[in-house]
């Protein structure tokens, strides 16, 4: 017994020691990134990379804000965004439950093929993608940017639904079903609601990426009115070639929205991570 607890000691110990290894890796660069945009120009080439402003120097920020350009970025990103996953959970949810709960001819072959997809490298399509651009006449459109953002995200994110749903317990619709349920108001009345903290799951992990996501908008997009936010990033960085700290206060302003995503829907993210974890 004593040999147990002194393990389990032990692990705890190790654990919380990675645990706070990995804090320090993920929070220099943000803390680099913050403190950085609030530095002149020259305090940023004279001083540290780490070191304190001087003063709270609020001008990068300013002049940002008061950059129309920028807001124009940030409105196309958030279009993209929004819709994206809309049109990407949607379909998620549709094809996961008929994938989990019925048993059909081909489903196990369909399910393999959704997984297998997932194995394929994005950047290799980057070609045929610009081609049929081309031909719907979407290139240099924000528009284009939504499908390809839900094509690449709908295998990873229908595997993960897949395995969500499956843990419901079936007796919950047979319950519905003695009292009368059809199909579709037991998939929308019960099993969409059960999935809310996947969906959330869903909506957080490929929010990230559709929110970043550089080569694809800069391949797809040419004109600046219909270019997203990591886009104007790029821009900024060829504008101020030298002004770091203009920079960093551009990253700075351009992760506050996921960072309020997440702070909403944390809750909703661990529940989906434990029932995953549950469900083994």
């Amino acid at each position: 017994m004593a040999s147990g607890k002194k393990k389990t000691h032990a692990g705890w110990i190790a654990a919380v020691i990675v645990a706070l290894f990995w804090l320090l890796i993920a929070f220099v660069p943000f803390l680099f990134m913050v403190l950085t945009g609030f530095k002149e120009k020259l305090e940023v080439i004279l001083g540290g990379a780490l070191t304190f402003p001087k003063s709270l120097y609020l001008d990068n920020y300013l002049s940002i804000i008061t950059d129309l350009s920028f807001w124009n970025y940030f409105k196309n990103s958030v279009i993209v965004l929004v819709l994206s996953l809309f049109f990407l959970l949607m379909f998620s949810a549709f094809a996961a439950y008929p994938l989990s709960r019925f048993k059909f001819k081909g489903r196990g072959f369909m399910y393999l093929l959704i997984v297998a997809c997932m194995s394929i490298p994005i950047h290799v399509t980057m070609i045929p993608v610009f081609q049929m651009a081309i031909k719907a006449h979407l290139y240099d459109t924000i528009w284009i940017l939504i499908p390809t953002s839900v094509a690449f995200a709908i295998p990873i994110s229908v595997f993960i639904m897949t395995g969500f749903m499956q843990g419901i317990p079936k007796e919950l619709e047979e319950s519905a079903d003695i009292d009368g349920c059809g199909r579709y108001r037991r998939f929308f009345q019960i099993i969409l609601p059960l999935s809310t903290p996947g969906l959330s799951t869903l909506a957080i992990y490929n929010g990230v990426n559709i929110w970043n996501e550089f080569i694809f908008a800069f391949t797809l997009t040419q004109s600046e009115k219909n270019r997203t936010l990591p886009l104007a990033l790029w821009n900024y960085q060829g504008q101020y070639s030298t002004n770091t700290a203009m920079i960093m206060a551009c990253l700075t302003l351009s992760i506050l929205p996921m960072i309020i995503m997440f702070a909403i829907l944390q809750d909703k993210l661990v529940k989906g991570m434990m029932a995953g974890a549950v469900k083994g």
